[in-house]
C-alpha cells in the first residue's frame, strides 16, 4: 500500500514493504482549567495517534502537581500494556507548570534530541515563542515518556513532526520502536 506523501519529507522514509507494527500509548492532560469536555489537546493527540493506526491504552487528566503526575507516569511505567506516555500542558514557565519536573523525575534517560527537534519545529511556525516550552522526552521502565507543550499547535508540531515518524516501525533509517525490546537491557 503506498503511503501518502506528507509536507514534511519523511514518507518517502517510511519501508511500505514492512508490516505496521502499532503501539500502546497513554495520553495525559496536565492543567488546573481544562476538563474532558475542553481537552482539545489531548482530543487533537487521540485523534492523531488512532489515525496512525496505534492504540490508546489510557487517558487521564491531572491537576498541575508535580506528586500525582510522577505518580501516574509511574503507574504507566510499570503497566507492561503502556509503551509510550504523551503528555500535554505544564512545559511552560509559570510557577504552577511542573509537568518537567515530574516527568524527569522518573526518567532513566533523557532524549535530548527531542527537545532540540520540537524546538527546530516550533521556531518555523512561531518563531522565537518557542523558548517559553521546555517540551522533553525520556525513557524509564522500557517505556517512552513524552512532555508536550498544551497547546495544539505544539501537539501538532510534535505528533505531525516527529512522534508520528519514531513511533512508526517502517521509518527509516532507525525509529524509537525497533529498539523497545532494547530499552530495558543492562
Amino acid at each position: 500500500m503506498p503511503i501518502p506523501s506528507d509536507n514534511t519529507g519523511h514518507s518517502d522514509r517510511i519501508d511500505s514493504g514492512k508490516p505496521f507494527l502499532p503501539v500502546h500509548i497513554a495520553v495525559l492532560t496536565v492543567s488546573d482549567t481544562r476538563t474532558r469536555e475542553n481537552d482539545v489537546s489531548g482530543d487533537t493527540l487521540v485523534k492523531r495517534l488512532e489515525e496512525a493506526g496505534h492504540i490508546l491504552c489510557a487517558r487521564t487528566l491531572l491537576p498541575d502537581d508535580q506528586a500525582r503526575i510522577a505518580a501516574q507516569l509511574r503507574t504507566w511505567i510499570e503497566d507492561p500494556r503502556c509503551d509510550v506516555v504523551i503528555s500535554t500542558g505544564g512545559t511552560g514557565l509559570t510557577g504552577r507548570d511542573v509537568t518537567v519536573e515530574a516527568f524527569k523525575s522518573v526518567f532513566e534517560k533523557e532524549i535530548e534530541g527531542f527537545a532540540v527537534l520540537f524546538h527546530q519545529i516550533s521556531y518555523a511556525k512561531i518563531g522565537t515563542s518557542t523558548v517559553q516550552s521546555r517540551a522533553c522526552a525520556g525513557v524509564a521502565g522500557g517505556t517512552y515518556l513524552f512532555a508536550l507543550p498544551g497547546s495544539p499547535g505544539a501537539v501538532k508540531d510534535g505528533w505531525d513532526g516527529i512522534l508520528k515518524w519514531q513511533l512508526d516501525n517502517r521509518h527509516r533509517p532507525c525509529n524509537f520502536v525497533e529498539i523497545m525490546p532494547r530499552l530495558t537491557e543492562r
